[in-house]
């Protein structure tokens, strides 16, 4: 009961009007004066915030793109290198080839050389041979023919039949 008859426990219907009307003029102050500067500061945060997070997109997107990008300019630059070795390869085989063919034919041209001075030596090495055999031949049918005239007296009949050939052959 002590609690019931206490005044704050049960407040009075003055206190109750008063404490009504102090908290509607408190409330229309705060209206007047207050709460719109507050209002305005939220919606300036709030717009803050949305452009904060529209620049954070935009940059989220314009990183996509550069990343993409750059997939692009690696993959082109790839595949320029990939052509320019081609290309490299090409050249190389192609300055290679042409150098065994000339090798080739500076080979076959030495050979053909060689076939050449070969064939040249063997004709006059043939025809030196001829001329020693001719030359022999010749030697020893002179000795054979001077041993063989000397012994038997025939010297003066090989030369009369000589000369009457030759004077057969004038007529």
């Amino acid at each position: 009961m002590i609690l019931a008859s206490n005044s704050l426990t049960t407040p009075a219907i003055g206190t109750l009007f008063w404490t009504v009307v102090i908290f509607t003029m408190f409330f229309l102050v705060l209206t007047k004066f207050a709460w719109k500067p507050i209002l305005n500061m939220v919606k300036q945060r709030e717009e803050m915030i949305k452009g904060s997070l529209a620049s954070a997109e935009k940059a989220r997107k314009e990183m996509v793109k550069l990343q993409s990008d750059n997939e692009a300019i690696l993959r082109k630059a790839r595949e320029e290198r990939e052509s320019i070795l081609k290309e490299a390869r090409e050249v190389r085989d192609k300055m290679i080839a042409e150098a065994k063919g000339k090798a080739s034919e500076e080979a076959d041209k030495i050979v053909e050389k060689a076939r050449t001075g070969i064939e040249r030596e063997k004709a006059l090495a043939l025809a030196d041979i001829r001329e020693q055999v001719a030359n022999l031949s010749v030697d020893i049918a002179s000795k054979l023919l001077g041993e063989r005239l000397s012994q038997t007296g025939e010297q003066g009949k090989l030369i009369d039949h000589y000369l009457k050939d030759i004077d057969l052959k004038k007529n």
